[in-house]
Order: structure tokens, then sequence, then C-alpha cells
């Protein structure tokens, strides 16, 4: 019963595949590798962008963290959600990268931002005055911290706002497929034509071993993102090795594939959670994560029986009374298996 992270869960088989296939023999290093021209030409043809360029990373900290150094100055603010990775997980990294800069909170329900507060926000920012930060780019995050999507009318709505004030956008998508199935919208839809200049695509989180694709929509910041990842020291060598993981996970809809068996999977946990009494949700379960709130003898019998997830905040005791309300976060993976959730369910139903 493991619900605590999409991170936890292994590789998908066809990427292991992929791994072995491509460690016969030899191949050029740095990105020149021939596996890296198929993936360049198959994220162009996905999202329906010819003239993007494509780089591949680890992890998403570093795909955020380069993304945004590439189109913010150090002396720019980045709108963030209050709740957003970059805010809250990366240990100063987007800062760091960028040289400075200044991540601006924006407030909103269930880890989603609104036109109206951003514009609020950005308003906020003064501008021709040397002692203030300056207005910088936006990011934006789908799915959400919240387990929350952005349909694509929504994003376009944000990113028609950042436009307005001249700003790029970012969009940290390290869940991205669970997003793009949980609305049936296109590529295309949730990137570049609601605004996005520069994407960073999840692969790790939804069955790739360690992979993370940086999409620039605009080829003249290119350049300036190489020299970054290179400068940054997060310019693989046997670079092969993260283009054959992208690839397998590109061919055939693989991609979208595990995305819909974890978010199917978070709808069956969601259901096994609310038939308990008193149970209710934090927020709307949207993609493949559900917070929700649990009486402290529930957890105390799951956590008890091996079920693995986290307290969300961390800091609640599992010392007091039986029926005091605890939330938690329970994220469900590409590998998820139906038994596992029937487990779960006898367990917090106490049958």
């Amino acid at each position: 019963m493991e619900f605590a992270s999409d991170n936890a869960s292994g590789a998908a088989p066809e990427i292991m595949a992929a791994l072995t296939e491509v460690n016969h023999g030899y191949a050029p290093s740095y990105g020149a590798d021939p596996v890296m021209d198929r993936v360049r030409a198959q994220v162009r043809e996905i999202f329906e962008a010819p003239e993007a360029e494509v780089y591949l990373v680890n992890n998403g900290t570093t795909a955020n963290a380069l993304s945004l150094a590439t189109y913010c100055p150090p002396w720019g603010a980045v709108y963030c959600h209050e709740a957003a990775h970059v805010e809250m997980d990366e240990c100063g990294a987007p800062e760091f990268f960028i040289g400075g800069g200044k991540l601006v909170k924006v407030p909103g329900a269930d880890g989603k931002m609104t036109p109206d507060a951003l514009r609020r926000i950005i308003a906020a920012t003064p501008q021709g005055f040397v002692h203030a930060t300056q207005r910088g780019m936006v990011t934006l995050t789908n799915t959400t911290e919240a387990g929350t999507v952005y349909p694509a009318a929504e994003l376009a709505a944000l990113g028609e706002v950042a436009k307005s004030c001249d700003l790029p956008v970012h969009l940290d998508g390290a869940r991205f497929a669970n997003a793009l199935v949980a609305t049936n919208a296109n590529p295309a839809e949730m990137s570049w034509k609601a605004g996005v200049d520069i994407l960073s695509f999840g692969g790790t989180k939804n069955g790739c071993m360690g992979v993370e694709a940086v999409v620039i929509f605009d080829p003249a910041k290119a350049w300036e993102f190489e020299l970054r990842r290179k400068r940054g020291g997060h310019l693989f060598s046997k670079h092969r090795y993260l283009s054959a993981q992208m690839e397998a996970y590109l061919t055939d809809g693989l991609w979208l594939r595990l995305a819909r068996a974890a978010n199917d999977r978070a709808a069956a946990l969601e259901q096994a959670v609310l038939a308990v009494p008193g149970a209710r949700l934090m927020h709307p379960r949207e993609a493949n994560i559900l917070f929700a709130y649990l009486p402290r003898g529930t957890h105390r019998r799951a956590m008890a029986a091996g079920a693995h997830y986290y307290l969300w905040p961390f800091d609640q005791s599992m010392d007091g009374p039986e029926d005091e309300a605890l939330s938690a976060r329970f994220v469900a993976s590409w590998c998820t298996t139906e038994a596992e959730i029937d487990a779960f369910a006898k367990v917090i139903r106490n049958t």
C-alpha cells in the first residue's frame, strides 16, 4: 500500500528495455546521439511546434531552475502560486540559478491562482523605481501541488494576464501528462497556445527512471539555455541514457497510458477514503494526488498495517483523540494496483 509519492515508484518496463537497448556499443556524447534527434522530432510533433527546441535534464528542480533563469533577469520577480514547488520544495534553486531574482507569491484556493489575483500582485510591483524588484516572469504548475488541474482555458486566461504585462510564462509540468489526460486537452492547448514560453515536461514521476524535458517554444532563447545547462553542471556526457528514456516514454502514447493509469487509481483511492465516516477532501481530486482528512485512529490503523503516505502538513501529531481529523496526502503512480487500493480500503474501513 504505497501512496507516499510517485517518485517512489519504479521505472516502467518499456523504459528499462530502452535503456538496455541503448547500452550497446558507442554513441556520440552530450546530446549529439541519434536517439536525441528522434526525441526532438517526437516532441515537436506532439506539441505541434516545429521550431521548438528540446533539452533533457535529470530532474524537475533542474528543469525549473534553468528555465526560470533563462527568462528572468537577476533583479526580476517570478510570480508563482504560494504553494508552488519552486517556492516550497527547491531549496532556493530558482533564485540561485537566476543569480538573484525574487519569488513573489500569488494566493489562490486549491493550489491555483486566478487571473485577478495574478494581475493584482503584478500591479503591486513598482516599475521604473531603482530600489524595487522589477517584473520578471510568471510560472504556473500543472498538475498543481494541491492535486488540482488547470484546464486549457484557465491556463490561457493566466497567460493573457502575463502577456498583457509583457511577461514570459514558464509551466512546471512535472505531472503534465496527468493534467493532460484529466482534461482531455492536447499538448499544444496546454502549453504554447495558452501563452507558455518554456515548459518543464516531466517524465520521472510518470514511469521514467530519471529524465525531464525542457521545451522552449522560442528558439531564440535556446542558446542561452544550453550555456546555462552546461555552466550549471547539468549537461550529461552519456546523454543517450536520457534520450532513450524520453524516446520510449513518448512512443505509442506510453506517457499518456501511464498517466491515465495513475489518475484512475487515484479516483479509486478517493472512493475508498470517502467511504470512511468523517472523511472529507482538502482539495478536489483531479489527477493522481489526493488530499483528505481522516480520523487519527484510521491513520494509526492504516500505518500499522503497512500503508505508506504522508500526513500533510508533516508536523501533525499521531498522539491525541482517535476521532480527531488529520490531513494527509496520497499519491497514486503508474504502477499502483487495484489490489493495493482494495487492501487499503479494507484497513481504513476496519473490515
